[in-house]
């Protein structure tokens, strides 16, 4: 019945039904008071949609990218900013929630392809957007079992002080936040059980230069997208307006889709992809930028970056929604009480990364693929034999979930990013994963 339950529960295309992850090893970190959890606060997402009202009833209908950012990450009602959004008690679950199997098989990968490369010492181990902790907790524990005495530092990319205080609960012995004040690129700094010091920082840009392992699980999915319209030859963009008669306690029909009269900034500078044969798509400006940031990082200092998402290879056109308690949620109504995503388009990820450095692309790879290449039933069977008798169902189960194609297997996509002057060194010694 539990096997059942996850597979009908499990849409985060859609929304992932949560599932219980059971604790197979006490950690050596002392305990930590856990971070509450704050449901949306019916009263600032409130004040937000009429904050919105106002400024679309003052300057026009805005881009459904501006819609996106200031829903997400406004500094006072963003979905993000002040409180725990993932977990059953949240609104979607994710993969390293899911299974310890995936952050381990991550942390292997990143072993496997850091020695291939030499083993450089010192690195930093960076993550973009890292949710409450888990995918990083579970790879330090992999590197720190597996690194052979070289040095490493921690580094998260993270704009709600929320979320990264639950991170830092997470994986850190102790942590401090540092005032306003401070002029330092970090906001947040801790230190591990097994002495690693970790950094959190609002940018990328922000993390120092040197030889980094980046991993961005869940992150392009929520950057911003502009929404964009082929119409008679060019290219218009689909803008949020506030309905007509609307009133001010901002029901459902407060905010619509309008196409703009005429080219938007956006609109009048997009180029698309060659062979695009689409008439509406969502384009990013944002995921152009974070992943030009990565490439130029991983040309000049040296590295790898490794992007787990849901997404296309440049085939769909309508994928914004929002999720609210693990359902699919109408993304104009309520904004700040939802989370706000799309698919990523990895075929603008690779491009973009291919034409803004000598960087040698892998994939994208389906996750079940990806997963099962990395020999994840030889671990499921190594936990399942350790297992206690009422936790065997939940393991299985749980990556089943992480690979069957009807659930998460087929959704998710990996894609790796070299240095490209390694490529003809990869094309020796396969990336493990991706062949």
């Amino acid at each position: 019945m539990l096997r059942e339950a996850l597979r009908t529960g499990s849409r985060r295309w859609y929304s992932y039904k949560s599932v219980r992850r059971p604790n197979l090893g006490a950690s050596s970190a002392p305990k930590v008071e856990p971070v509450t959890e704050q449901p949306g606060d019916a009263s600032t997402t409130g004040n937000l949609a009429k904050q919105m009202r106002a400024k679309i009833l003052a300057t026009g209908p805005i881009t459904v990218a501006e819609y996106m950012r200031e829903v997400l990450t406004n500094p006072q009602a963003g979905y993000y900013m002040n409180r725990d959004v993932f977990g059953r008690e949240g609104d979607f679950i994710t993969s390293p929630e899911i299974s310890q199997i995936f952050g381990e098989l991550v942390g292997v990968w990143l072993v496997s392809e850091w020695r291939k490369m030499g083993s450089p010492s010192p690195f930093q181990l960076v993550e973009l957007g890292p949710g409450r902790g888990t995918l990083a907790r579970d790879v330090m524990k992999v590197i720190t079992k597996f690194k052979l005495g070289a040095e490493f530092s921690m580094h998260m990319v993270e704009v709600s002080p929320f979320l990264s205080k639950a991170q830092a609960q997470r994986f850190c012995y102790t942590h401090d936040t540092l005032p306003e004040d401070s002029q330092l690129p970090h906001y947040q700094v801790g230190t591990t059980a097994t002495g690693t010091k970790a950094y959190w920082h609002r940018r990328l840009e922000d993390v120092p230069p040197g030889f980094s392992l980046v991993l961005a699980h869940e992150f392009f999915d929520a950057l911003p997208v502009h929404k964009l319209q082929l119409v008679d030859g060019k290219w218009q963009e689909v803008l949020i307006d506030v309905a007509p008669g609307a009133d001010k306690n901002l029901s459902q029909a407060d905010f619509r889709y309008v196409l703009s009269r005429s080219q938007t900034p956006v609109s009048s500078v997009f180029q698309a992809m060659p062979g695009e044969t689409r008439s509406c798509l969502e384009y990013s400006l944002e995921t152009e930028r974070q992943v030009g940031l990565l490439a130029g990082r991983i040309e000049k200092n040296g590295g790898i970056a490794l992007i787990m998402d849901y997404g296309h290879f440049g085939e769909k056109t309508d994928t914004f929604r929002a999720f609210k308690q693990h359902a699919l949620h109408e993304p104009l109504l309520d904004p700040g009480s939802a989370d706000l995503t799309a698919d990523v388009d990895f075929k603008l990820v690779r491009h973009t990364a291919e034409s803004h450095g000598s960087i040698h692309c892998c994939g994208p790879v389906e996750q079940g693929l990806f997963l099962q290449r990395m020999q994840g039933e030889a671990r499921l069977e190594q936990l399942l034999a350790h297992a206690l008798p009422e936790n065997q169902q939940i393991i299985r189960s749980g990556y089943e979930m992480l690979t069957d194609p009807a659930q998460m297997g087929s959704r998710f996509k990996f894609l790796a990013m070299f240095p490209g002057v390694l490529a003809s060194h990869l094309e020796k010694y396969p990336v493990v994963g991706f062949s």
